[in-house]
């Protein structure tokens, strides 16, 4: 019995920092194999290849013409052009300069959604790592229920026993009993999970003990870092850049342009060639261009101001809810640190100082503190994960 208690107090107090590793491990195969993430890279490849794409000049233009001249006498007339218009340098670099922000708008919002997938899975790791707890702890359970019901059955064929305390001790290994197909049937969906988001190849996780925490002892001073490496407001903040820069290329836009080429002109017994040039001057098409974008500057602005707001309130949330189910976790420690009487429980019951129904409701009773003791260090854990999901 020493080394059932002992076992239990290692489940609901254990942490280590092997847990951590191998949840990093499964994280890692999972980023690696996941087949959305694969997919949100090709399609953020392709939207940076389009962000590059329509910045260069425009195709050179060609002509030929071929005139029938009348009456016969005159003969025929042939032309040839060849033009090639072009921005002013600055607008090239401003196009080239909107297209990087606009790519690395997209690499945020791939790291937004790869963090979202990966804190799943870790949370689905953590749910994995409590079942796991469980079950270890159930099987202690059915081993001292089978010991038990093996030494009533010997007292119950000596006729020591009433078939009805019999049967009490039968029920206590079937409710055991129970709660371990029950167990097994939530560890089975959690691996089904961590395998889908595996891309479909097995994840192994056998560990009980739940990862390490180190919680941050003041939410202003961990909430600047958290706010630098959060990809939704880098995101919204990259949003700024990118419409500032469509402020700066509208305005270029503004500016003409320009193109120039080659032209030949044929007819019978005289020939023109020579350099052709002409301008192009945007009176009408660009109209409210420049309003538009800074009317976009002003809404990402907006939107970044919201988002910081939002994110600085739903993060103080988190964290003062992390922070009550840490100690709701280490008041559970604490109590089966100095309050466990399973071994005198169950030293009454051999000495016969206690009836069975009493020592089944007082185990009961420990047992249910033990499995409150793991809930809620895996709330805890469940809860940490989220907040420090830009860790991942």
């Amino acid at each position: 019995m020493k080394a059932i208690i002992t076992n239990l107090l290692v489940l609901c107090m254990g942490i280590t920092l092997n847990a951590q590793t191998n949840i990093n491990s499964v994280l890692a195969s999972i980023e690696e194999n996941n087949t959305t993430l694969k997919s949100l890279r090709e399609s953020a490849e392709a939207q940076k290849l389009g962000n590059k794409t329509g910045i260069y000049l425009e195709n050179p233009k060609a002509g030929f013409n071929y005139l029938r001249g009348n009456p016969s006498d005159i003969g025929n007339r042939t032309d040839f052009n060849i033009m090639q218009t072009f921005d002013i340098p600055t607008i090239t670099g401003i196009k080239n300069r909107v297209a990087g922000e606009k790519n690395n708008l997209v690499e945020w919002q791939y790291r937004a959604d790869r963090m979202n997938i990966l804190l799943e899975a870790k949370q689905y790791c953590i749910e994995l790592i409590y079942y796991n707890a469980l079950k270890k702890e159930l099987d202690l359970r059915l081993q001292h229920a089978e010991t038990i019901a093996a030494g009533y059955q010997e007292r119950l064929d000596k006729g020591d026993v009433s078939i009805l305390e019999y049967n009490k001790v039968r029920l206590n290994l079937s409710s055991v009993q129970g709660e371990i197909s029950r167990v097994d049937v939530e560890r089975n969906a959690l691996i089904e999970h961590l395998k889908r988001l595996n891309g479909g190849n097995d994840i192994s996780l056998d560990d009980y003990l739940f990862p390490e925490i180190e919680f941050p002892l003041s939410f202003e001073g961990w909430y600047v870092g958290a706010e630098q490496k959060n990809p939704v407001l880098a995101y919204v903040k990259q949003e700024i850049e990118v419409s500032k820069k469509q402020v700066s290329l509208s305005k270029a836009m503004g500016l003409p342009t320009f193109s120039a080429g080659y032209m030949s002109e044929k007819v019978v017994g005289q020939r023109y060639q020579g350099v052709s040039v002409g301008v192009s001057i945007p009176l009408w098409e660009n109209k409210n261009r420049v309003k538009q974008a800074q009317a976009a500057v002003r809404a990402a602005e907006s939107r970044e101001t919201d988002s910081k707001r939002q994110f600085y309130g739903q993060l103080q949330i988190l964290y003062n809810r992390t922070l009550g189910l840490k100690a709701t976790a280490d008041t559970y420690r604490y109590s089966l640190e100095t309050a466990n009487s399973s071994e005198l429980l169950k030293k009454a019951l051999d000495a016969g100082e206690i009836s069975l129904l009493d020592y089944i409701v007082e185990i009961g009773l420990y047992y249910n503190t033990v499995n409150q003791a793991l809930e809620a260090e895996r709330d805890y854990q469940m809860a940490f994960a989220e907040l420090s999901a830009v860790e991942l």
